[in-house]
């Protein structure tokens, strides 16, 4: 997200810090515009990071880092509190002593109590948020605070959050979304001189999720793989990426589909190998089974594979995958397959039956289908 090419200022002069009344226009302050000032060697007198991407929030501490120091002075130069265990006052009064040894300091402070929608100022830590307030409007020119809040939301009802949001110092990082994910690992895998296709992003953001430190993990992994000038396929991802649970009862799906009960049933062996447990097995099978059920119910009233995704909040890669699924089921044989696996869930969590032979009998049974 903030580019390989990027090279932060050299550590080995002091470089300015910007005063609060530059932080003029947007109550927010974009990650890209102050990754920007940081390359050019001004840094903010505080920042205040939150949001659900704890990736790129890593990744922006980790830039201003390597902006404000050399290798040989980050042990010297970095401190950090969290306000579960320490004061806020502490980190202010640590924000005005001189550094030693180096020309500044950079004080990291995890927080999820002081500004945090939900956190709790109370506790057994107090905090006077007013050393805070004052220490903003004479900053130290040689420290640079950053708040790193794991929280959606910051309380904006809070004098202080109020103040550093006239100062501009409040940097969102909200989750992205699929289209932005797979934009995001097509250039990662670019700047490695590789190309991704569209197909293996779909497959990657279907087994990894929206953990951006995991699909940056399986893009390194499968650039490494593809050496330089290489493309990486659905193919090469699906060999060299871990199937989850849920692709592996896709499969089982399809298999009761075409009536492969066989297949179905060698599936369900290899599942248990890996230690699934019978009931989640069956609960997933009958999500799937709903979810197609859904499809056809939403197919019918005309909506678009985009629409699907958002009204049942899944990827649209996702989707697509259940929908060419469902062509293979009639509605009704649908609603009878998830009656009888929500009979057979009741006996297996009541002890009626065994969870392991009771979903291994469910699907031979199936086999005496003559279709539907």
């Amino acid at each position: 997200m903030f580019g390989k090419g990027m090279k932060p200022a050299s550590g080995s002069s002091l470089c300015p810090i910007l005063r609060p009344d530059t932080a003029t226009g947007c109550e927010y302050l974009d990650a890209k515009e102050a990754l920007k000032e940081i390359k050019g060697g001004r840094f903010r007198p505080i920042y205040v990071l939150y949001g659900k991407d704890r990736f790129r929030l890593q990744q922006f501490i980790d830039f201003l880092t390597e902006a404000m120091f050399t290798a040989e002075e980050r042990e010297l130069g970095i401190v950090k509190f969290d306000t579960a265990e320490t004061p806020i006052d502490e980190a202010v009064l640590e924000a005005e002593t001189l550094p030693f040894f180096v020309q500044r300091k950079l004080i990291v402070i995890r927080d999820a109590s002081v500004l945090a929608a939900g956190g709790k100022e109370g506790g057994k830590v107090e905090h006077h948020p007013e050393k805070l307030l004052n220490y903003m409007e004479y900053p130290s020119e040689t420290s640079v605070i950053v708040f790193a809040v794991h929280a959606e939301k910051l309380d904006e009802r809070r004098k202080l959050v109020k103040t550093l949001k006239e100062r501009k110092a409040l940097v969102p990082f909200p989750e992205l979304d699929a289209a932005q994910l797979k934009q995001w690992m097509i250039k990662r895998a670019a700047e490695q001189n590789r190309q991704l296709t569209a197909d293996a992003a779909d497959l990657l953001l279907l087994r990894a999720g929206a953990n951006m430190q995991q699909l940056a993990q399986e893009v390194d992994k499968l650039c490494l793989h593809a050496g330089a000038g290489g493309t990486i396929d659905a193919g090469q991802a699906s060999l060299l990426t871990p199937a989850t649970v849920e692709e592996d009862v896709f499969a089982l799906v399809d298999a009761i589909a075409e009536l492969r009960i066989d297949r179905a049933v060698r599936l369900y062996r290899e599942l248990l190998v890996r230690r699934e447990e019978p009931i989640k097995i069956a609960a997933l099978i009958a999500r799937q089974l709903r979810i197609m059920l859904q499809i056809k119910e939403l197919e019918q009233h005309q909506y678009s594979p985009q629409q699907m995704a958002g009204q049942l909040g899944l990827h649209p890669y996702a989707v697509k995958l259940a929908a060419e699924k469902s062509r293979k089921f009639q509605a009704a044989r649908l609603g009878k397959l998830l009656a009888s696996l929500a009979e057979l869930d009741y006996r297996m969590k009541t002890g009626a039956i065994d969870k392991t032979l009771g979903l291994e009998l469910y699907l031979l049974s199936l086999g005496m289908e003559k279709g539907a």
